[in-house]
Order: C-alpha cells, then sequence, then structure tokens
C-alpha cells in the first residue's frame, strides 16, 4: 500500500468522534488534568501520578521568570505596536532561542549523550574547544539556581532521581574544579536531566520550555494592551540610544535627482 503523505499516531477521528493518542477526547475532558493530557500527547501514554507530579513542577518552573527576558521583551513590543494577542505571544516565542529558553534541548542532549562518560573528562574537553556546556551558569544565580533545587528536591520525593540527575551535578561539580569558577546548574539544565529520566527525546526539550513560559507570555502580552498606550515602548533615543553612526553629512551632488 503507497504512503499517503501526511502520517501521524497523535490523533484521529472515529466515526465523528476525536481521539487522542486512542482515547475518546469526551472523555478526556473533565478527567485529565491539562498535564496528564500534555504527557498524552508528547508520550503517547497515561502518565502515573508520581509522573504527572513531576511535569507539574517543570511547567510551574517555566511559567514566568519577570519582564526582562528578551520573550517577554519582544511580546510586549510587538502588542505595543498596535498587534493582537497571539500575534504578540507568537512573537515571544519566536524569540526563544539558546541564550533564553532553547538550552534545554542542548542540555538534553549532553546528559543523553554523555551521562556514562566521566563528568571531568567531559568537562575538560568542552572547556578545551572552547564549547559552552548547556544548562549551566546563570546571569542572577551565584551559589545555586533555586528552581533547579526545587526541582532536583521534587525529583528525589518521587523517584525521578536517577543517573541524568546524578551526572548532572557532578558535571555542575566537575566544571568548578575544572574552570576554576563555579556556573550553577540552571533550571533548563535541572529539567533536562529529570525529563531525561522520564524518558523523553532530547528532540522535545525546547517544547517543554515553550509550553511553560507560554502561560506567561499570554498574562504579559494581556497586561501590556489592558494597561499601556500602543507604542508605550518606543525607545527614548536621548535616553537609552548611544549613536555611534556617522555625523550628518551632505549627499554628493552627483547623487541629487531634485
Amino acid at each position: 500500500m503507497e504512503k499517503k503523505k501526511w502520517r501521524t499516531a497523535i490523533s484521529w477521528h472515529f466515526d465523528r468522534e476525536a481521539y487522542v493518542r486512542g482515547y475518546k477526547l469526551s472523555d478526556l475532558v473533565g478527567n485529565l488534568t491539562f498535564t496528564e493530557a500534555i504527557y498524552l500527547v508528547l508520550k503517547g501514554e497515561l502518565p502515573s501520578e508520581k509522573e504527572r507530579q513531576m511535569l507539574d513542577a517543570i511547567f510551574v518552573a517555566t511559567v514566568e521568570h519577570s519582564i526582562a527576558p528578551p520573550s517577554v521583551i519582544a511580546a510586549r513590543a510587538v502588542a505595543s505596536g498596535g498587534n493582537s494577542l497571539h500575534v504578540a505571544v507568537g512573537a515571544g516565542i519566536l524569540a526563544f532561542g539558546e541564550a533564553h529558553g532553547g538550552a534545554l534541548e542542548g542540555a538534553m542532549r549532553f546528559v543523553q549523550e554523555n551521562c556514562q562518560e566521566n563528568p571531568e573528562r567531559i568537562v575538560s574537553e568542552y572547556l578545551k574547544l572552547g564549547k559552552r556546556i548547556p544548562g549551566y551558569g546563570h546571569r542572577y544565580y551565584r551559589e545555586y539556581d533555586p528552581r533547579s533545587k526545587k526541582i532536583m528536591d521534587v525529583a528525589k520525593r518521587l523517584g525521578f532521581y536517577g543517573n541524568y540527575c546524578q551526572f548532572s551535578e557532578e558535571v555542575e561539580k566537575a566544571i568548578e574544579k575544572v574552570k576554576g569558577k563555579r556556573l550553577v546548574m540552571n533550571v533548563d539544565g535541572a529539567i533536562a536531566a529529570v525529563v531525561s529520566e522520564m524518558g523523553f527525546d532530547w528532540k522535545l526539550g525546547k517544547g517543554f520550555f515553550i509550553i511553560g513560559r507560554t502561560a506567561g507570555l499570554v498574562a504579559h502580552v494581556y497586561e501590556e494592551l489592558t494597561m499601556e498606550k500602543p507604542f508605550s515602548k518606543r525607545l527614548d533615543e536621548e535616553e537609552e540610544v548611544e549613536y555611534l553612526g556617522k555625523m550628518p553629512q551632505e549627499l554628493p551632488e552627483k547623487y541629487k535627482k531634485s
């Protein structure tokens, strides 16, 4: 039989009823929490109570982290330009990158590919090549990232603290020993270790941050639309911008047409 152009194992309609991963959608409504439904669509199976609690903690840890991150600045600036909520939230999501939100994928790949290796050897190799170790370092947190600590505490309580988590904490110690500078395991690093313990593929990494932080972006855009005037996010050129270009000059005569 010839393969069809589009293929999916996520959802389908049977007798005009929507099914998600084999379960009737109408049966999921009112019975599953949002986190349980997310686990189902991502993993293809229903979660245990401990898996639901762990994923809940991860989403709460990522839901919001002040007005300063690039995604919030982008979202509120786009809303300030007179755009609707979904456009501004989309702009915020597009601002996720390796320095903000995107490190989760790299951190998951790092632990999944190296957890059987010696942490000090891996750290030395990365530093020698000038490669950044994803999941470590934070501009605000110097001793520890409180979100990471809480995620690890929850993982231990629920039974999700295993080889990946242990390796990640050993890497943190190895970085300080080899580099001579402490770089804390940030929230990306902690989440990467735990969702790896839960059996998620590293290619899903950015998805966890997108799912968790989108709620915060919606709140910020709504606040911008209801509390601020349009164009309120325009820069004050005198106070906030340093000009580095050429000073005013005359256009050469040969370019003048009028």
